[in-house]
């Protein structure tokens, strides 16, 4: 008899029907109510055994974490908060789960700490359930969001010779043995002899390969993995994540905030109406963490209440220079309170500024525009009219509360005397990126784009304050378990 999916019989319209439900045992009471769960949904089907007429043996083996198949009717329940159950008439335990030895019970309630350790089962509760469904359908969105809108969906490298950002914290890619690395006459690592023949990294970012596909197809997206060798232990970073990068052909920086404003709006919506279930739970589980919380701690909205604050307001717009002017009259600032003090123009903002602003100050999202160009990437368009010492780039980024910075992106510098001169400035190879030059040197036009790093979106849907709970097995320093 083929299985339904619990959540398809939770669903149902028509009772007293003999169905097949197979899952996991999240809970088995009085010998005779089993709660069983198998991921389509966050809510369980209950499952009501024939006890006295069920083996002792059999009974003894419905634990927790076992995997069960049940054939019986599915009828109206008795109990409160449920609309159906099985009666079952038929049980058959498919995989057992040693209830003594299985790290992930429900009444000892285990740590984010002790489930981050458990990263492979960790999914089995309603928590990381919740979290993965969410994450599943919000990268649905994404896609069904670029690909409505007639972009061309492009798979950049994740094995490059080029470093996009130019901070050069790169994981490097070789085949060369490490016990007796071919050097070259002055000692340096001969590359020559490696697989490629060159120095290769994991991928930073997709951007400059999105590029030159956007200056022949108009509009592109990338969504891949990424990697930073950036040794940050936060709950803010990770060492592999997924970026989303769309680049479009002709758009100015005005064009990129509104296209990313909408993009953002648009994947929100998605997960609001389609994850309903899984956002109230989450909602839930905020609000009994943060109890523990000082008052002054405590987020000022509920989730769905934030989420659909981003859905009703406009996202606020301010420069570089304004931000600043807010920073160092603020607060905080004044009584000495932010880790960074902000004392000049020019300072690169750090997450606690970018949360003042957004949590503080506005108290809605903000996007900071026209960023100095010494603290942004080479790609950067220049502003013209900037006064010397205080030349501004097209630079963007979208703050968050919560978060701080989740989106970043420019309006790309497309004039090819300008992109040399910068490149010059910081020594980057020109030989290296000749290939990026080419679309300076045939056909160049105004272009722009941005990059999002998914589970930071991830994060702020799902309420979560680590970025370690929101990908599926996270790799920071010193971890990279299963």
């Amino acid at each position: 008899m083929k299985h339904t999916k619990v959540k398809d019989l939770l669903n149902s319209t028509t009772t007293l029907q003999e169905v097949n439900a197979k899952g996991w045992v999240r809970t088995f009471r009085n010998n005779q109510f089993i709660a069983l769960n198998d991921g389509s949904t966050i809510n369980n089907i209950q499952c009501v055994v024939d006890f006295e007429n069920t083996p002792d043996e059999t009974l003894k083996r419905i634990t927790t974490g076992a995997a069960v198949s049940v054939i019986g009717t599915l009828i109206e329940s008795k109990g409160a908060g449920q609309k159906y159950e099985i009666q079952v008439n038929k049980l058959e335990i498919l995989g057992d789960s040693d209830a003594e030895k299985f790290p992930i019970q429900p009444k000892n309630k285990p740590s984010l700490d002790f489930l981050r350790e458990n990263a492979h089962l960790r999914v089995r509760t309603n928590m990381f359930g919740a979290i993965m469904r969410v994450r599943s359908v919000l990268s649905f969105a994404v896609h069904n969001y670029f690909q409505s809108k007639g972009f061309v969906y492009v798979n950049t490298p994740i094995i490059t010779g080029s470093d996009a950002e130019g901070a050069g914290e790169m994981f490097k890619v070789t085949a060369l043995p490490f016990d007796n690395t071919p050097r070259t006459e002055d000692g340096k690592v001969n590359y020559k002899e490696d697989f490629f023949e060159k120095e290769t990294n994991l991928t930073v970012s997709g951007q400059l390969e999105g590029e030159t596909y956007a200056m022949a197809l108009g509009q592109i997206y990338t969504f891949g993995p990424t990697f930073r060798a950036e040794n940050s232990n936060t709950s803010r970073h990770l060492a592999e994540f997924w970026m989303i990068e769309p680049e479009v052909a002709f758009n100015n920086l005005d064009d990129n905030m509104d296209l990313a404003e909408d993009f953002i709006q648009y994947v929100i919506k998605y997960a609001l109406d389609n994850c309903q279930d899984d956002l109230k739970f989450l909602e839930g589980r905020l609000l009994d963490e943060e109890k523990s919380k000082p008052q002054a701690e405590r987020s000022e909205m509920a989730l769905l209440e934030k989420l659909n604050f981003v859905l009703e307001n406009n996202f606020k717009r301010v420069s570089y220079t304004e931000a600043i002017d807010i920073l160092r009259d603020s607060t905080p600032n004044k009584k000495k309170k932010f880790q960074y003090l902000i004392n000049e123009w020019g300072a690169d903002l750090q997450s606690e500024h970018e949360r003042y602003l957004v949590e503080k100050h506005f108290k809605c999202p903000v996007i900071l525009f026209d960023y100095p160009a010494n603290i942004k990437a080479f790609y950067m368009r220049l502003n013209d009219n900037t006064e010397p010492g205080r030349e501004t780039v097209r630079a963007m980024d979208i703050l968050f509360p919560g978060i701080g910075e989740i989106v970043g992106g420019s309006e790309r510098e497309e004039r090819y005397d300008v992109l040399i001169e910068k490149m010059k400035a910081l020594e980057i190879d020109e030989e290296e990126l000749s290939w990026y030059l080419d679309t300076r040197r045939f056909g160049s036009a105004t272009h722009a784009g941005f990059g999002l790093g998914f589970e930071r979106l991830v994060l702020f849907v799902t309420g979560m304050t680590n970025i370690r709970d929101v990908i599926p097995f996270p790799r920071t320093p010193g971890n990279a378990e299963f």
